[in-house]
Formats: structure tokens, C-alpha cells, sequence
């Protein structure tokens, strides 16, 4: 799903949207000179917020989920069973959900699922191999959560089975035709679930609290190979008929398929790439180190309780940097770079494993649990298997975007177990529980030390493995361990104050890295005139040292200034797509229209919310909303329905028509 998803490092910046990652992608809220950002940031750190309260959270009850209709304090599903037709030409996926329960207590209330946009054709419910039809109801729709679909129980009922079929415009899946895919021969789908998008193509109780197993059969056209967060067999013959089996308890949102002109190729012995011929060779290359960053993080945080660690690559209009998909990521074409620069992204779905997928945010209030403990692994993976400088270099880049987003967002959402209390999650995803997230824990290893840290997140996936826990389970959790062994070195109100108070609290770790302070200065010469581009060494620069160069320019440039960047460093023709969206954003701020085709066709090919979603707001923020509305029209109908609804209210204004 989300600042920087990075999942990763790579976020600069709008949810997942469920987003780990997902994926949700964090939006970027700002671009432009690090001196500003900063001094805003400073503004709304510190002495300033330190008695802050965090009013936003009077009322709220620890472990309730306001983005659910589920009565999870009557029922709670422990089992899926899916039997589904995939049909391209209507695009629709229709077929039976049957779904295991266990009573809580005796009332005997209806069973409350969530759905949106689903065709209810019939119920039956009963108990062991006993079934039988029973009264359904649909209750009144919600704009932002859906439909509940309310069924009558007997007493002894312990299971229901669903007939239904999804909408054509299903919020969670994308149908995409041949032309839109990289082989431009067959269509493609795939569905993502996070936040609250399982409900549009599967009727269930779609909250993370409640975890289940799966066993799943897929029809497809026989051409074609489906794929599923679950046991995938990349020797199945394409029969038209796949079979699947997830046997631990995930939440919803990481209930997945992807249905396409799908081809395999291992990377290492638990690890292995999905995607179109087209693009196999080129992904198995770039993600080759996927096995080593599995490996480095089993010798810290435990074994890898998932069997297999395998990455779908999607086509280009994929909203999200990737997706946690246990047992197969999904993942974005548009970090297949060609020198491995972009892989920090890999290994935050990777984290996502221990952080998220094995220990789960009860609710989305709590997502800070998922993502911010994932954006701290992330970092440590990268330094584990591409070095210190590396590391430093993720991190700084991290703070960046989290100071960007605390310059710009309100009080209420900087807060990092954030009131979900009528609002959607898809709106509401950003740097926040990302990067504060991980500062926080970044600020608990420097005090404690990183091996009495490590041991504490080690005994932590384990002590809470394949459950879901809130805000509060965590802070009781970690006052019961690290808080009663340093109590010199922890106190109770900072952790208070990182958790439930806006901005950062006086004194907050800030990453930096050697290889950005060495840029501040050549870039302060060239915008003086002191030096030219051509001067400028940049033979042994990564993609962070571009990336922290590009957005630390001023948020003004003379025309004669952007010809002479572009026309030294090629910065319009780039072929890495990071070092692409901070060019356009300065183009796009600048009226530098020989960039303009090259914007046109980045914003047209590609649907990840994290590029598009910053170049739409700049467009209009920049008199350009004539230009937006063109790109996005054309754009639409390769994107994700997320990606529509995200920016349509951006392009359009606020009533999103």
C-alpha cells in the first residue's frame, strides 16, 4: 500500500492506498528545497509539541475496527473456502465463498459480512455436511465501507456458503485488456486488497483482527495462469483450473490473485519471480539478492515462517510500489531499474513477513504496527547485504520524506496510532506511520543498544506470531520488557509522547548520511553560477544521491538553468523512474515544456500513486489543471480504480467530477 512506501525507501510519498506494504503507497506531500522543509518541520517538532495532547483520540476503543460492519464480538471466521470463474469478457469473477465460523456466545445474532458492489444470489448455512437455504439481507450502503450483508442463522450453524459475483468496477480488481499489459496479447488481472478492498470480491468479515486460512479453486481461460497468495506451483499445467491452499492464518487484505500470461524463474531456493515472458529475464536480474535479504533477516528476527518468498511482477498500473502478498508479492514494473538501485523496495515486502504479515495491526488505526516496524527492517536489510553507506543513505531519505509530510498535514493525522473514526483508509495512509514509525524504533535501539533491541523484536515476532494486536498491546508488551530492563534509559511519557502527540518529540534521532552533505555544496555552486553542470562528477552517483540533488533544488529555476541539467545529465530521457518523477515535478513547477511529452507518457504508462498522484497536484497547483484533466482522461482507463479515485478528487477538484 504509502511517504515512502517503500513499501521502502522508495517512497517519497499516497496510500495504498493497503496497502505491506501496500501499497497503500504513501503520497509525497512536498518537493523541493530541504532547508524548507526542514525549518517547517522544526516548527512542528520539539519544544513546540511536547505537552501536545493527542485530543484525536478521546473515545476511541483500543481494538475496535470503525472501517468494518463485521460483528466480530458474535462470530469470528477461521476458514475460506473460494470456488471462483474469472470471466474476461464480462469482467467479473463469480462462484461460492464458504466460510467457517466459530460462536462467541449464544445470542444467535445474524451473521454481519462486509461487502461492496457484490450480486448476493443466494445463502445457505448450516453445520457439517447439512446446508440449507436461509433468509439474507443487504442493510444500508456506505459510501466509504460498503454494504453489510446481514444473514439469519440456525442455532447450530457453523458455517455459510455464499453464491455471488463481483462488479464489473469492483474497487479491489483491475481488468486490464492485452494492450495494456507487456505482451499486448492476453488480459491480465489481478486484485488488491488493502485496506478495505477483499470486500468487493470476496463477502467476508474484512477487518485485520480477524485472521483465516484459505483453500481456493481458480477457473481461467486455459492460456492463462493464476496465482495466489497461497502454495503457488509454478509447474501446474495450464489447464484452466488452479487449485490453492494457504494454511496460515492471514488477514484480509492480504487475500490475493493475479490472473495472466504468467511465466516462472527461481532466484534462489525459497525464491523465485512471476511476471510476463517479456519481463521474466530482466526481474530475476534485478531482484537476484532476494534470497540473501531473506536470509540476513532470518539470522536476526527469526526463521521465515512462510515456506516460500516469490515476487508477481504486474503490469505498469499497479498503484502501489508493491504489496506483502504472503508467499508472493506483488510487486510494481516500474522498479526494475537495471542496476539493482531500487531494491530497497523488495526488501520491505520482504520485511513485511515478520512485521505485518506475522504480527498484524488489529485495526487500521494501528497501521503504524505493520509499516513503521517494516521501514526499520527494511533499513536494516539494506545495510545487512549493501553496506553502511547504503543505510545511511535510505535513512536520511526517509527523514526527508517524513519531514515533508510533517510540514504539510494536520495535527491529527502526524499522530502515529491515528482516529480512524469515519474516515477511509485509503485517504489517510502517508509517511507518518511509516518513517515516525521507524524513528521511533530507530530511537529505542540507540538507547538500549542494537543487540538488546534486536533480541526484544526477535522475542516480539514470537511472542505475538500470527496474531493481530493494537496500539496498546504493544505498549503494554514493551513496558513488560525493554521499559522494565532500561528504565534509565527509557521513560514511559516519551513513548507516550512518540505514539499518541503530533510531530517529533524534542531531541528525535535525525539520520544523516556523508554522501548528501558532500551535495549540498556543488549543488549551492552550480545554482550560483560558480560551476557548470558538465563540472559536476556524478560517475559514481546512485539514484540517492540524484534523488537527494534533484529535490533539494529550489523550488524555482531559470529556463537556461533547466536546459543545461537536462541537456549534461539527460534528465528528461531517464530511464529510472525515481530520477524521472523528481525531474517532472520540477518541470512541471517551472513550465519547462520540452519535458512535457516525456510527462505525458510517464503519467499515461504508469499508474503508481506515488509518481502520479504529486505530478497531478503540481499540474494544478501550477495553473496546469486544463493539462491534468487531459493526461488523466487519457490516463484512466489503464488505471487502477484506486488511482482513479485518488486523483479524480486532485484533477477535478473536491467533489472529485
Amino acid at each position: 500500500m504509502l511517504p515512502r512506501l517503500l513499501c521502502t525507501s522508495l517512497i517519497v510519498g499516497a496510500l495504498a492506498l493497503a496497502g505491506g506494504c501496500s501499497k497503500s503507497e504513501a503520497p509525497s506531500s512536498a518537493q523541493g528545497t530541504a532547508a524548507k522543509t526542514a525549518s517547517a518541520t522544526a516548527d512542528k517538532s520539539g519544544a513546540d509539541k511536547k505537552s501536545a495532547k493527542a485530543k484525536t483520540d478521546k473515545g476511541v476503543k483500543p481494538g475496535k475496527d470503525y472501517n468494518s460492519f463485521a460483528n466480530t464480538e458474535d462470530y469470528r471466521v477461521k476458514h475460506l473456502d473460494l470456488d471462483l470463474n474469472v470471466d474476461f469478457s464480462r469482467k467479473v469473477l463469480s462462484g461460492e465463498a464458504k466460510l467457517q465460523f466459530k460462536r462467541l456466545n449464544d445470542k444467535n445474532r445474524p451473521l454481519v459480512l462486509d461487502t461492496r458492489g457484490l450480486k448476493i444470489e443466494s445463502v445457505q448455512a448450516g453445520h457439517g455436511e447439512t446446508m440449507e437455504p436461509v433468509k439474507f439481507s443487504m442493510g444500508e450502503t456506505d459510501h466509504d465501507m460498503g454494504t453489510p450483508l446481514k444473514i439469519k442463522l440456525p442455532k447450530n450453524a457453523t458455517q455459510v456458503a455464499i453464491r455471488y459475483e463481483t462488479s464489473p468496477d469492483a474497487s479491489g480488481v483491475q481488468w486490464l485488456e492485452p494492450q495494456q499489459t507487456a505482451g499486448k496479447k492476453h488480459p491480465f488481472l489481478f486484485t488488491q486488497a488493502q485496506a478495505i478492498h477483499a470486500r468487493s470480491f470476496v463477502p467476508l468479515q474484512d477487518t485485520p483482527s480477524v485472521r483465516i486460512t484459505y483453500n481456493a479453486t481458480i477457473r481461467t481461460p486455459k492460456e492463462l495462469r493464476a496465482v495466489m497468495s497461497a502454495n503457488n506451483d509454478p509447474d501446474a499445467p495450464k489447464n484452466g483450473v488452479y487449485k490453492f491452499e494457504m494454511p496460515q492464518p492471514i488477514p484480509s487484505y492480504l487475500l490475493a490473485l493475479a490472473v495472466g500470461d504468467l511465466d516462472f524463474k527461481a532466484m534462489g531456493e525459497r525464491t523465485g519471480v512471476y511476471a510476463e515472458p517479456s519481463l521474466l529475464d530482466a526481474a530475476a536480474k534485478e531482484f537476484a539478492d532476494t534470497e540473501s535479504m531473506l536470509e540476513v533477516n532470518e539470522k536476526v528476527y527469526g526463521p521465515y515462517r512462510w515456506d516460500r518468498y516469490d515476487l508477481l511482477i504486474l503490469p505498469p498500473s499497479f498503484p502501489f510500489g508493491g504489496m506483502e502478498n504472503p508467499r508472493l508479492s506483488f510487486i510494481t514494473p516500474t522498479v526494475i531499474a537495471g542496476d539493482k538501485s531500487l531494491v530497497s523496495l523488495i526488501a520491505h515486502e520482504l520485511a513485511h513477513s515478520w512485521s505485518g504479515n506475522l504480527v498484524t495491526n488489529a485495526t487500521w488505526r494501528d497501521l503504524w504496527l505493520n509499516e513503521g516496524f517494516t521501514t526499520y527492517l527494511t533499513n536494516r536489510i539494506m545495510q545487512n547485504v549493501y553496506g553502511d553507506e547504503r543505510y545511511k543513505m535510505e535513512m536520511a531519505l526517509g527523514y526527508a520524506d517524513l519531514e515533508a509530510d510533517l510540514a504539510d498535514r494536520p495535527d491529527k493525522d502526524e499522530i502515529l496510532a491515528v482516529d480512524m473514526r469515519g474516515r477511509d483508509p485509503d485517504e489517510v495512509f502517508s509517511n507518518i506511520p511509516y518513517e515516525k514509525g521507524s524513528l521511533f524504533l530507530y530511537e529505542l535501539e540507540q538507547k538500549v543498544g542494537r543487540e538488546a533491541f534486536d533480541q526484544f523484536l526477535l522475542d516480539y515476532f514470537n511472542h505475538f506470531a500470527f496474531q493481530s494486536i493494537t496500539t496498546e498491546d504493544f505498549v503494554n508488551y514493551l513496558n513488560e520488557t525493554l521499559v522494565k530492563q532500561y528504565p534509565d534509559k527509557l521513560d514511559p511519557k516519551r513513548i507516550h509522547q512518540w505514539i499518541y502527540e503530533p510531530g517529533l518529540p524534542e531531541g528525535a534521532p535525525h539520520p544523516t548520511s556523508d554522501a548528501f552533505t558532500k551535495i549540498d555544496p556543488i549543488r549551492q555552486q552550480w545554482l550560483d553560477g560558480k560551476i557548470a553542470a558538465k563540472d559536476i562528477d556524478t560517475s559514481k552517483w546512485t539514484f540517492h544521491e540524484w534523488k537527494y540533488f534533484l529535490d533539494g533544488m529550489p523550488e524555482k529555476l531559470s529556463e537556461k538553468q533547466l536546459k543545461e541539467l537536462d541537456d549534461t545529465f539527460g534528465l528528461t530521457k531517464s530511464k529510472n523512474n525515481e530520477i524521472a518523477f523528481s525531474w517532472l515535478m520540477i518541470a512541471v513547477r517551472n513550465d519547462y515544456q520540452p519535458a512535457f511529452p516525456r510527462l505525458e507518457e510517464f503519467m499515461v504508462s504508469i499508474g503508481r500513486n506515488k509518481f502520479v498522484r504529486p505530478l497531478y497536484r503540481a499540474l494544478v497547483e501550477n495553473g496546469k489543471r486544463d493539462m491534468a484533466v487531459r493526461i488523466f482522461e487519457k490516463a484512466k482507463p489503464g488505471y487502477h480504480p484506486l488511482t482513479v479515485k485518488v486523483n479524480s478528487q486532485i484533477v477535478y477538484g473536491d467533489d472529485g467530477e
